[in-house]
């Protein structure tokens, strides 16, 4: 799957590579959203400066290769998104956060990714989770795991469904089998080089699919090697209703969060409440952000459609 080019927070923001959803397909286990961006030189692009924003209803999963990211959100947590350490942010019933590359940061370069929660926790209490994981290595590779199980490794991130996530580098010409739940489909996205997908070839930026049923995926880097991010999980069985930064069950519920989320964000006087900063609103203030909050676009005319 090839990836559009979109640009994140707004039409003078910095361009990502979005691969998931598209309209063939909208999931790979839970992941419902993967954005890929970069090598950015910050003195070019500006960087990344997304300003509070909300979230319902997904997790999400910040991986960086290159430079560092700010977060802050509306439960209070402030963390650093660094090179081969996993950020995740449960949004559940709702949260408002902000990503701003540090001012150190000369290069940017990583991938942004959302998991659809499952209908019975999507209400959940707002939460977040920091790993770094441990490198694996092999003859030809290397590896990070940040969510799951996979080459020995496993992460101890907790997600509410089954999840595997990894950075994967390989050496010039290798080959490596690796072996996978035949209970999951697959999505291995190249960052770099070329890479053959259990025979497919895949070129940077683009996203395989591996069904299930498969016990290994067999990848094979081309000449210059090559680095994947490897996601999966067991098919997610609900449909979802996804817009802007909204994951609900109908187009009645995206309704009814992008009218709190523009109720909030137009009040007059926050209140402090133990010790911090926040709004009577469902998703909050984030705190030490003197970066407006990003209004919701407009809803489209025609109700919004689900996807399985």
């Amino acid at each position: 799957m090839a990836p559009r080019e979109v640009p994140l927070g707004g039409p003078r923001a910095m361009a990502v590579r979005r691969t998931l959803p598209q309209r063939h397909r909208s999931l790979i286990g839970a992941w419902c959203f993967v954005d890929h961006y970069g090598p950015d030189e910050v003195s070019a692009t500006g960087g990344m400066v997304v300003a509070p924003h909300p979230h319902t209803g997904l997790q999400t999963v910040s991986w960086v290769f290159t430079g560092e990211i700010d977060h802050r959100d509306s439960a209070g947590n402030v963390a650093t998104v660094r090179p081969q350490e996993v950020n995740l942010m449960t949004a559940g019933r709702g949260i408002s956060h902000s990503e701003v590359s540090t001012p150190g940061t000369t290069v940017l370069h990583g991938a942004q990714l959302w998991v659809a929660l499952p209908a019975e926790h999507r209400d959940t209490e707002p939460g977040f989770q920091h790993h770094a994981p441990d490198e694996v290595a092999g003859d030809g590779w290397r590896a990070h795991v940040f969510l799951g199980s996979l080459l020995g490794d496993a992460s101890p991130v907790a997600t509410f469904t089954p999840l595997l996530g990894a950075e994967l580098v390989l050496d010039p010409g290798t080959h490596l089998s690796v072996p996978v739940d035949p209970t999951f489909e697959h999505g291995v996205l190249v960052d770099v080089g070329h890479v053959e997908v259990s025979g497919l070839g895949v070129a940077s930026g683009d996203l395989a699919y591996v069904p299930t049923g498969r016990e290994e995926i067999h990848l094979e880097a081309g000449a210059d090697g090559a680095r994947v991010l490897v996601l999966g999980g067991p098919p997610f069985g609900e449909s979802i209703v996804m817009w802007w930064n909204f994951v609900g069950r109908s187009h009645d519920d995206v309704v009814a969060y992008r009218d709190a989320w523009q109720a909030q964000i137009t009040e007059a006087g926050a209140v402090v409440r133990d010790g911090r900063q926040v709004a009577p609103g469902r998703f909050g203030i984030v705190p030490d952000q003197p970066l407006p909050p990003i209004p919701a676009p407009a809803l489209p005319n025609a109700r919004l459609r689900d996807r399985r």
